[in-house]
C-alpha cells in the first residue's frame, strides 16, 4: 500500500476543512511535485500549500497520526532528490514569503522561508545590506531551502554558506509544538536541558540528548578523527555535529547555537517557518571579472591557486562542454562576447574594489602573476554592466547542459564533491582517470575558488549499463572523496543521493550518532523521511530507468532534433529557470509570474506532457485532459524558447499536444473562429468594414461575444476602411537617393487592422532610398499555430515558402512589421515542414528580418543619414513582443529609435503584456491577461507623463497597453516615420 492510500478519502477531506490554505490529493497535481531538479521521481500522498503556521500544525499532525512523512518544498531546484517523497508536499512557496523586518543597524532580517534569495536584495538594496550567499539559482530559489541545503554560491570564499548566516529559527517540532532556536550562553543551555522555557517534553530531551552526545569523549575523538577536513568550508555531509562540538557547553569558545545543525538537515529535523538572517554591507561598487582562457581544465586549476594569492571575491570555472552548449541557446550567445576562439576552460576570477584604478590594478597584477608562471593565454577585463552577461553564462550551466538530444544526459550525482583548493587540482586529474577507465568524459564547472567543481559525466540511465556505471562510478568517487578526507556533500547535500553513502563516509559510529540525532528530533519520522539517514538505495525511484522505452508519435511539428517529442520534454532537468518573478525580469514565465502556481511553469507543463507521453496506455497521451490542464494559461510567448537553458519550447509543445487533443474531441467553436479570423476579415472587408465595426463593439457584439466566450469588458480589434494591399496598389512611391528595393510581408494584422503602421512603413522605407515590393503571400497562419490548428497552418507554410522562394530575387530580403507573423518564417514554419520544403523553409528563414533587424544593419553599415531625422527632444518607453525578445533582440528597436537626435528610447523591463492574441480576449483568462499586464507593464507606462511617447512594435501588445492604461502605444516604424523629414 502506498502513502496515499493509506488515507481514505474522507480523511484528506477532513484535513482540507482544517486549512485555510489547499490541500490537493488528486493525481495530476501530484504527478507535478513527484519531481524536483534532481534525478529522482515519486509520488507524494498529497500536496498541500499552507497559509499559516497553524496550517503547518494541522499537517504535522495529520502526517504523524497516519505514519505519513512531510517534505518541505521550496522553489524544489533541489539536485540530490531532498523535496521528492511519498508523503505530503509542503509547498511553503506561495504563501510564506514575507520579508517581516529589517534592522539596518543590527545588521539582520527576519524573513519566511519562501523568500526568494535575488528579490531578499533587492529589497535590501535602499539599506544598503545584503544577504551574502549566492547560489546559481539565485533568482528563484528561496531562503528556506538554501537554509535546508546549507547553500554557498560563487562567492563563498568570502560569505561561506547559509549556515553562517542563519541567527535564529521560528517553526514547529515534530511533535506540533511552536518554538525557536538561536544563540545560548552555557548557562541557558543548562537551563534547557533541566526543562526550564521549553515548549514542550521534546524540545526538553533534544537539548539533553545533544548535550549527552556531544559531551561524551569518545564521540567527540569520533568526530575530531572522521569529518572532512576542516580547511575545507564546503562541508555539508551528514549533520553538523562537528560544528555544535566548537560551542562554550563542549569546551568550545562559541555560543550555543542549534542553527547550526538546522541549517543543511534538509527539513528533516525541524520545520521553520521563520528566519533571522545575518546581513552584511552592500558590494563594493566597482566589479571586474578576469576571464582567464586555458588550454584545459588541468591548467585553469593550476592558475586557480595563482588567483587565490590576489584576494578574489570569487573563481569560477567553465569548461569547453559548457561553452559549447552556449552556442546553441539563444539568450546564451549573447553572453559569448567575451570569448574568444575555443578555449579548454575559462577561469572567471572576480574582484570588487572601491576604484576602478584599484580593480584595474588587482586585474593586471594577476595577468602578470598568470604569464610568469606560463599559465593561460587571454586575459579579458569584464567590467560594468558586461558582467551580469558572464555571471548568467557562468549560471546557466546546470540548465545548459541538459541540451544533449537524445537519453545520455550529464547526470548530477557526482558533481557535490568539495576537496582542500589545494588538492584540487590532483583530486581532479585522480577523477577524469577514474572516470575515463570507463569511457566517460565530464563536465566541469563552478566554485574552484573553494574546491569544489561540478562535475558530471554523460550517462543513459535508460539502460542497464548506464544504471550499473551510476552506482560504480558514485562508489569510486566516494572512495576517492574519503582518500582526500574531503566532503561528498560541498553544497547539494545528500538527499537520497548520497544518504546511503554517509556511513561509508564518515564511518558507522558517526552514522549512528546521525541516526540518534534524527530519532531524537523526530520520534514519529515525520519530516522529510529517507533524507541523510535510513535513505534508500541511490538507484531507486529514479525518473528513468533500465530498459524504459520511450513511446514515438507521429506529430505535426518536427521534433527530430530531439529524437521525438518525448526527449523533447525530457530536456526539461527541473532547473526552475521558469519560477522567476516579475521582480527579477524576463519573459518566463507570464502566468507564473501572475499566479505563483507551480502548474503554471514551464517545469510543469513539460514534466505533464513527458509524464502523459511516457505511458500512454496508461494516460491516454495526448488524449489526457492533465496535458491540456496545465497547458490552459501557457500564453505561448516563446520566452521558455530564448530564456529556458535547456531551450524548453513549451510553445511547440502546447502547439503540437492540442493539434493531437482535438484531432480526438473535436477543435471547440471558438478556437476554429481564432483560426479563421482572416477569412472573417475578409469577407467583412468585402462587405462593409465600417458595419463590422459598429456590430462587434456594439450592444449586437456583447451577445456574440458571451455566446463565443470572449471578455464583454474587451473591444475587438476594429476593421481598417481599406486593406493595406489595396492602398499600396494605388499608391505612387517616391524614392529620393535610391539603394535598392526590399519586400514587405503584408500579413494579416497589418493588411486588415494595422493599415496605417503599413503606410508609415512604406513612407519611411522610401525615405531612406528603398522601394518597396509586396510578394503575393498568405497570411502567417498564427492565429492557426496558437489555436493547435496544424494541418491549416502547414498549408499556409507550405504556400508561402514556396511563393517566397518563388517571387523573391535571390539577394532580396523579406521585412515584416508584426513580430508574431513574419517571426513564423523563422521558427514555426521549419517546425512544421520536412524534407526539401524544410531545406527551402531555413534558406528562406535566413533572409526574413523584422524591420527593425534591416533599419539596425542598415545603421551599423552607415547606410542611413541621420540628418535625415528631426532633432527633437523625446522621451521613449518602449515594450518588446515576446516573440521579437525570443528570437531577436530589442537592441535593434532602441538602435533604430535613438536615430533622431534627442530621441532617448527606454525600454520597459516587461515580460508579456498579457495579451498574446487572442488569450487575453477570452473570458476565462480576461483577469489573468489584466493581472499579467498588472506585474510591470500597465505601473510603468502609468508614471510616464503625456509627453511620453510609448511604444510596442506588437499588435496585441498596443491594444493591451490602450486597454490597461488608456495610453495609444506606437509601432518604432510609425514613430522614425514620423521624425523622417520629408
Amino acid at each position: 500500500m502506498n502513502a496515499q492510500q493509506k488515507v481514505a478519502p474522507s480523511e484528506w477531506e477532513l484535513l482540507r476543512g482544517k486549512l485555510s490554505g489547499e490541500l490537493h490529493d488528486g493525481e495530476w497535481m501530484r504527478t507535478l511535485y513527484a519531481t524536483d531538479a534532481s534525478i529522482y521521481r515519486e509520488m507524494p500522498a498529497a500536496v498541500a500549500f499552507p497559509k499559516t503556521g497553524e496550517d503547518i500544525k494541522q499537517i504535522i499532525d495529520f502526517a504523524r497520526e497516519h505514519g505519513l512523512g512531510i517534505i518541505p518544498r521550496a522553489a524544489g531546484t533541489s539536485l540530490a532528490g531532498q523535496v521528492v517523497g511519498s508523503g505530503i508536499v509542503v509547498d511553503i512557496s506561495r504563501y510564506f514569503k514575507t520579508i517581516k523586518h529589517v534592522d539596518q543597524a543590527g545588521h539582520f532580517a527576519w524573513v519566511e522561508p519562501g523568500v526568494v534569495r535575488d528579490e531578499l536584495n533587492q529589497h535590501l538594496a535602499p539599506y544598503k545590506l545584503f544577504y551574502g550567499p549566492e547560489t546559481s539559482t539565485s533568482n528563484r530559489c528561496m531562503i528556506g531551502g538554501m537554509v535546508g541545503n546549507n547553500s554557498c554560491g560563487a562567492r563563498s570564499i568570502i560569505y561561506g554558506s547559509a549556515r553562517e548566516h542563519l541567527l535564529e529559527v521560528r517553526g514547529f517540532l515534530a511533535d506540533g509544538h511552536f518554538t525557536s532556536f538561536g544563540e545560548l550562553t552555557r548557562a541557558e543551555f543548562e537551563a534547557k536541558c533541566r526543562g526550564e522555557g521549553v515548549v514542550s517534553e521534546l524540545e526538553r530531551d533534544i537539548y539533553r540528548s545533544m548535550a549527552d552526545m556531544l559531551s561524551d569523549a569518545n564521540h567527540q575523538q569520533q568526530i575530531v578523527e572522521n569529518y572532512p577536513k576542516p580547511s575545507i568550508p564546503r562541508r555539508n555531509t551528514g549533520y553538523a555535529l562537528d560544528l555544535l562540538l566548537r560551542s562554550e557547553p563542549f569546551g568550545g569558545s562559541e555560543r550555543f547555537n542549534f542553527c547550526k545543525l538546522i541549517a543543511g538537515s534538509e527539513g528533516t529535523l525541524f520545520f521553520a517557518t521563520e528566519l533571522k538572517i545575518n546581513l552584511v554591507p552592500a558590494l563594493k561598487p566597482h566589479a571586474g571579472l578576469v576571464c582567464v582562457h586555458f588550454d584545459s581544465v588541468h591548467e585553469s586549476l593550476k592558475g586557480n591557486l595563482v588567483a587565490l594569492k590576489h584576494g578574489p571575491t570569487s573563481a569560477e570555472l567553465i569548461d569547453h562542454y559548457i561553452l559549447e552548449c552556449t552556442k546553441e541557446n539563444i539568450e546564451q550567445r549573447k553572453n559569448r562576447f567575451f570569448v574568444q576562439g575555443d578555449p579548454g576552460a575559462i577561469l572567471v576570477v572576480e574582484f570588487l574594489e572601491d576604484t576602478e584604478e584599484a580593480l584595474r590594478q588587482k586585474a593586471a597584477a594577476l595577468e602578470t602573476d598568470l604569464r610568469a608562471a606560463g599559465l593561460g593565454h587571454h586575459y579579458p577585463l569584464v567590467t560594468g554592466d558586461e558582467t551580469k552577461q558572464v555571471w548568467e553564462l557562468r549560471k546557466a550551466g546546470l540548465g545548459l547542459l541538459s541540451n544533449i538530444p537524445g537519453d545520455a544526459k550529464a547526470i548530477a550525482f557526482i558533481e557535490d564533491t568539495a576537496v582542500d583548493v589545494n588538492d584540487l587540482p590532483a583530486y581532479i586529474e585522480e577523477f577524469n582517470q577514474i572516470i575515463a577507465g570507463y569511457g566517460l568524459y565530464c563536465v566541469h564547472y563552478a566554485h574552484a575558488a573553494t574546491g569544489e567543481l561540478h562535475l558530471r559525466p554523460i550517462l543513459d540511465l535508460k539502460t542497464e549499463e548506464g544504471t550499473r556505471l551510476f552506482r560504480q562510478v558514485a562508489t569510486d568517487i566516494a572512495h576517492l572523496v574519503k582518500r582526500y578526507k574531503g566532503s561528498l556533500s560541498g553544497e547539494h547535500g545528500d538527499g537520497r543521493l548520497r544518504g546511503e553513502f554517509i556511513s561509508f563516509m564518515m564511518g558507522e559510529h558517526i552514522y549512528r550518532l546521525f541516526k540518534d540525532v534524527k530519532k531524537t528530533w523526530d520520534p514519529w519520522n515525520v519530516f522529510n523521511p529517507g533524507k541523510i539517514v535510513d535513505t534508500p538505495p541511490m538507484d531507486t525511484s529514479l525518473r528513468y530507468y533500465p530498459n524504459q522505452q520511450t513511446p514515438k508519435f507521429d506529430t505535426m511539428l518536427d521534433f527530430s532534433h530531439h529524437n521525438g517529442i518525448v526527449r523533447a520534454a525530457e530536456m526539461c532537468n527541473g532547473s526552475a529557470d521558469c519560477r522567476k518573478s516579475a521582480a527579477i525580469g524576463g519573459t518566463m514565465c507570464p502566468s507564473f509570474m501572475a499566479t505563483g502556481n507551480e502548474k503554471d511553469t514551464t517545469r510543469a507543463r513539460a514534466n505533464m506532457v513527458r509524464e502523459a507521453l511516457s505511458h500512454p496506455e496508461k494516460t491516454g497521451g495526448f488524449a489526457s485532459d492533465s496535458i491540456q490542464e496545465v497547458m490552459e494559461l501557457c500564453l505561448s510567448c516563446k520566452g521558455c524558447k530564448a530564456e529556458c537553458p535547456s531551450n524548453v519550447d513549451v510553445g511547440k509543445l502546447k502547439a503540437e499536444s492540442a493539434y493531437q487533443y482535438y484531432k480526438k474531441n473535436g477543435i471547440p467553436l471558438r478556437n476554429r473562429l481564432v483560426g479563421q479570423i482572416t477569412a472573417v476579415n475578409r469577407l467583412a472587408m468585402a462587405i462593409s468594414p465600417s458595419m463590422y465595426n459598429a456590430t462587434l463593439n456594439g450592444p449586437v457584439g456583447g451577445v456574440i461575444k458571451k455566446a463565443l466566450g470572449f471578455s464583454a469588458k474587451r473591444k475587438l480589434p476594429a476593421l481598417a476602411p481599406t486593406t493595406f494591399e489595396s492602398w499600396f496598389a494605388g499608391y505612387q512611391q517616391d524614392v529620393k537617393q535610391p539603394q535598392g528595393s526590399v519586400w514587405l510581408y503584408a500579413d494579416e494584422f497589418l493588411n486588415y487592422h494595422d493599415v496605417h503602421i503599413g503606410q508609415a512603413a512604406v513612407r519611411l522605407l522610401n525615405g531612406l532610398g528603398f522601394r518597396v515590393e509586396i510578394p503575393k503571400l498568405k497570411e502567417s497562419g498564427r492565429t492557426y499555430l496558437s489555436k493547435g490548428m496544424l494541418d491549416q497552418a502547414y498549408r499556409l507554410a507550405e504556400h508561402n515558402i514556396a511563393e517566397a522562394t518563388r517571387q523573391l530575387p535571390p539577394d532580396a530580403v523579406l521585412l515584416g512589421i508584426e513580430p508574431s507573423a513574419i517571426l513564423t518564417f523563422r521558427d514555426e514554419y521549419i517546425d512544421l515542414t520536412r524534407g526539401e520544403l524544410k531545406e527551402q523553409a531555413e534558406t528562406l528563414a535566413k533572409r526574413v528580418f523584422l524591420i527593425e533587424e534591416f533599419i539596425e544593419k542598415l545603421i551599423d553599415e552607415g547606410r542611413v543619414d541621420r540628418e535625415r531625422f528631426v532633432i527633437r527632444d523625446a522621451v521613449l518607453r518602449v515594450h518588446g513582443h515576446c516573440h521579437q525578445k525570443a528570437m531577436s533582440s530589442m537592441a535593434a528597436v532602441k538602435k533604430m529609435l535613438s536615430l533622431p537626435n534627442g530621441y532617448k528610447p527606454l525600454l520597459i523591463p516587461s515580460g508579456c503584456c498579457g495579451m498574446a492574441g487572442s488569450f487575453g480576449y477570452e473570458e476565462e483568462h480576461y483577469d489573468l491577461s489584466m493581472q499579467i499586464g498588472e506585474l510591470v507593464l500597465f505601473p510603468t507606462i502609468r508614471k510616464e507623463p503625456a509627453t511620453t511617447i510609448i511604444v510596442a512594435s506588437g499588435t496585441s501588445c498596443r491594444h493591451q497597453i490602450n486597454d490597461g492604461t488608456g495610453r495609444r502605444a506606437l509601432h518604432p516604424v510609425e514613430v522614425l516615420a514620423e521624425a523622417l523629414i520629408r
